[in-house]
Formats: structure tokens, C-alpha cells, sequence
């Protein structure tokens, strides 16, 4: 074996983002990107190596390997800010990133001196499991994966089950793993099992300061029909005063609000916090989605212009300051720009310049069913609305999206009245054949 091949050898051996299976489309990347960006950098945040790791793997896939290098230095320095010491099991995925990355930039001498810090901290903090990835690494294995898909999600919930078994006082990776389990099942129609519902009350009772959670199992409350006002209300006084963070926990605040139709609240509260930091761009998108909710779940029928105005304002200011990852939130500003007695012409202009420029299929799939709603409910053309629903759940990429599409089909196909009757049917046979049907059932 040659010394590039075994380099190579012992690079794909490593624990490490490049060798984690992550994969996402360019358009996942920016989403990822401005995801993190919204986490927030304030001191004694636990996760700052993990998100700065992500974010120099990101910037690698986008190709640009020197800020990439940036991130991951600034990774080093965040655990050893945060472990007080320069040396750690916590840096194994860090040095084997800068390993990778070394590699790719043709500095393979680099590369190998980080393989060697690497191999050093395997033998000086062995896992206490034999044949187990070691805690630390188990951990931020599984804070990387709950990022990405729904599958992923719940490797991550298992990662973090085996990380918190050997370290039981890490009250943090409990907390993750429901996390990760919740957004896992997000769209479940199930809901919660019953056993992640116990898990999630002993998360709450070992991490009580920790508001994120507080609100995510209050917005669960919520789902399952339990009066929640006034732990809503008290959870309100806490969050409002946290720093500016998507970790923050009042994004799941505001979804408890909507749990409760309380969509009047929802907004007020979105305000609020931004009128602490008006130029937060998170709480400008938080503020946005309230009024998104109540201009198009309420059942006022015509929204109230100077809300209309409001909507819109924030939708036009978020979408510029989000430039690489907005095609939601331009949806969003079509769905409401056709609420407005002017805005439906508007709305079918962005909807066929999205129509001709998005390519990724995953987005063309969140595109569709978007297009297909507004055709239905905001221009009648009932049949037009189903072809674009058939667009959506054709494109081989698991989503909530194509859950949707898929549930709208089925309602059309048991109601039989439409034109279109015999092609829905063929196509959710075609689906079903390919086991599609019965997926999004579960």
C-alpha cells in the first residue's frame, strides 16, 4: 500500500463529519447554514464546538475550504474554552475534521499530524465500553445527525441514549435525545408513543432549567387537547428574558399559541421579543410565521389589512436577509400576498418564477403542494390543484411535503367526485405498489 493509500485508509477510519454519511443538497447547505447561524454564539453554550464543526463541514461542501478551516479552528478553541483544558476526548472529531480537510487542501503532512493527535487521544481515553464509540464522540456523532433526516434523527436519539449510559451526569444528551425523537415525529399522526412521553418527563425533571424543553413538551400538551394557558403564560415571563437564540425555546412558545388557536397571543409575544432586538433577523422570521398563522388559520375571512401590511413587510424583510435559504418563506409570502384584494396576481407571478428556477427536487416538492394549495383555495381551479399534488407526491423524496400531497389524494379519491377520479386512483396504486402509501400511514 502506498502512503497516499494508507492515509486515505486511516482517514476513512475516522470519526468524523466527512465520514458520517452526510450528504445533503446545496440547498439543504444554506439551510443548515442559517440554521446554525440562529443558534447563537453567547459564552458557556455547550454545543459551540459542535455547531462550529458543522458549519466548517458545511462550508467545505460549498467549497470554500478556507473558511472552512476557520470554523474548525474556532471549534478547537470553543471545547477548550468550554473543558477549561486544551486536551480532551471531546476534540477526537474535531482533529479528525482538520485531518479531512488538511487532505482535500493537499497537505497531507498536516493531515497526518492531525491523524496522530487523533490515534494519541484513542489511547489516553479509551471508551468505557469496548467496541463503543467513546461518550463525547457518541454525543456530538448524534447533536451532527439530528440535523439532517427524519432517519437520522432517530440515529441521533440512539447515539445519544448510548452517550448518556455511560455518562448518566450529562443531563444535556438526555435532553437532546427528545429532541431529536420530537422532530423526528413531528408530523407523525400518531403523535408521541407513549414510552417517549415517560423518557420526556424524566428529561424535564433532571434538566428543569432548560426552557427549550419546557416548551416542546408544552406544545405536545397542547397538541393532545390539554388546557396548557397557564403554564403557556408562565413560560412566556421566562423565555422572553433569554438571549436571542433559536435554542432559546420560544419558537416552540410560540407553536404552544398556535396549538391553542391563540394566534392573537402568538403575535403579541413575537412583538415583544423583537422590540427587545429589532434587528434580530430569527425573531423577524418568528414575528412573520405568527402573522402567517393568523391570517391563514383563523377563521376571520378577511384578514385585517394593517396585519396584511405588517405580514408582508416582515416576509419581504426576511426573505432578503436570508438570501441562500428562502424558498419557504417566499412560499409563505405567496400564500399571503393572495389574501390581500390585490395580491393574487402577485402571488401566481412569484409562483411561476419559482416554478421555472427551482431545481433541487426536494424543494420542486415543497413547491408543488405550496402551488397546489393556493390553486385550490385561492384560485378554485380544483383540477390543476390535484395535478400539482401528483407532482409533489411523484418526486421520490420523503417529506412532509409529499405526506400532504398524499392525504389530500387519498380525501379526493374517497370523496369520488372529481374529474380527475381515475388518474388519482391509478396513482395512488402506482404509489401504493411502490409501498409509498403504507409508508406515510404509519
Amino acid at each position: 500500500m502506498s502512503a497516499a493509500e494508507n492515509l486515505e485508509s486511516k482517514l476513512k477510519a475516522l470519526q468524523s463529519h466527512f465520514t458520517w454519511d452526510l450528504d445533503p443538497t446545496r440547498s439543504k447547505l444554506f439551510c443548515l447554514k442559517a440554521n446554525l447561524e440562529d443558534i447563537g454564539t453567547e459564552e458557556g453554550n455547550i454545543w459551540l464546538g459542535h455547531i462550529y464543526n458543522l458549519q466548517g463541514f458545511i462550508q467545505y461542501k460549498l467549497g470554500s475550504l478556507e473558511e472552512a478551516r476557520g470554523f474548525f479552528s474556532r471549534a478547537t478553541e470553543a471545547f477548550q474554552q468550554v473543558k477549561t483544558t486544551d486536551e480532551g476526548p471531546w476534540l477526537m472529531v474535531n482533529y479528525g475534521n482538520l485531518a479531512w480537510l488538511h487532505h482535500h487542501m493537499g497537505e497531507d503532512k498536516k493531515s497526518q499530524d492531525f491523524l496522530s493527535k487523533v490515534d494519541a487521544l484513542l489511547k489516553k481515553y479509551p471508551s468505557p465500553i469496548k467496541e463503543e464509540l467513546h461518550p463525547k464522540v457518541c454525543a456530538e456523532k448524534a447533536w451532527t445527525l439530528m440535523h439532517f433526516s427524519n432517519e437520522q434523527k432517530l440515529q441521533a436519539a440512539d447515539y445519544f441514549q448510548k452517550a448518556f449510559r455511560m455518562e448518566p451526569d450529562m443531563v444535556q444528551w438526555q435532553t437532546s435525545r427528545m429532541l431529536a425523537l420530537v422532530n423526528a415525529f413531528k408530523h407523525s399522526e400518531t403523535g408521541l408513543a407513549h414510552d417517549i412521553w415517560e423518557d420526556m418527563s424524566v428529561a424535564r425533571r433532571e434538566d428543569p432549567e432548560n426552557l427549550y424543553l419546557a416548551a416542546v413538551e408544552l406544545k405536545q400538551s397542547a397538541k393532545r387537547g390539554e388546557q396548557v394557558r397557564d403554564e403557556a403564560e408562565e413560560l412566556t415571563d421566562k423565555i422572553i428574558l433569554n438571549p436571542v437564540s433559536s435554542y432559546s425555546g420560544l419558537k416552540a412558545l410560540l407553536r404552544v399559541y398556535r396549538e391553542m388557536d391563540a394566534f392573537d397571543e402568538a403575535i403579541d409575544l413575537a412583538e415583544k421579543a423583537l422590540s427587545k432586538h429589532p434587528d434580530s433577523r430569527y425573531l423577524k422570521r418568528c414575528a412573520a410565521i405568527c402573522y402567517k398563522w393568523k391570517i391563514l388559520h383563523s377563521k376571520d375571512r378577511r384578514p385585517n389589512p394593517r396585519r396584511l401590511d405588517r405580514a408582508i413587510g416582515l416576509y419581504e424583510e426576511v426573505i432578503a436577509l436570508y438570501p441562500h435559504s428562502n424558498l419557504s418563506k417566499k412560499l409563505d409570502l405567496a400564500s399571503i400576498q393572495a389574501k390581500s384584494p390585490q395580491g393574487l396576481a402577485r402571488s401566481e407571478q412569484m409562483y411561476q418564477e419559482l416554478l421555472r428556477n427551482v431545481q433541487d427536487p426536494a424543494d420542486k416538492q415543497m413547491l408543488y403542494n405550496s402551488y397546489a394549495k393556493y390553486l385550490n383555495f385561492d384560485r378554485n381551479d380544483r383540477n390543476k390543484s390535484v395535478e400539482y399534488h401528483m407532482k409533489a407526491a411523484a418526486i421520490d423524496q420523503e417529506s412532509f411535503s409529499r405526506q400532504n400531497s398524499i392525504k389530500v389524494l387519498e380525501k379526493i379519491k374517497a370523496r369520488g367526485r372529481s374529474r380527475l377520479d381515475r388518474r388519482v386512483n391509478e396513482f395512488l396504486e402506482l404509489l401504493q405498489s411502490r409501498g409509498v402509501v403504507e409508508q406515510h400511514r404509519l
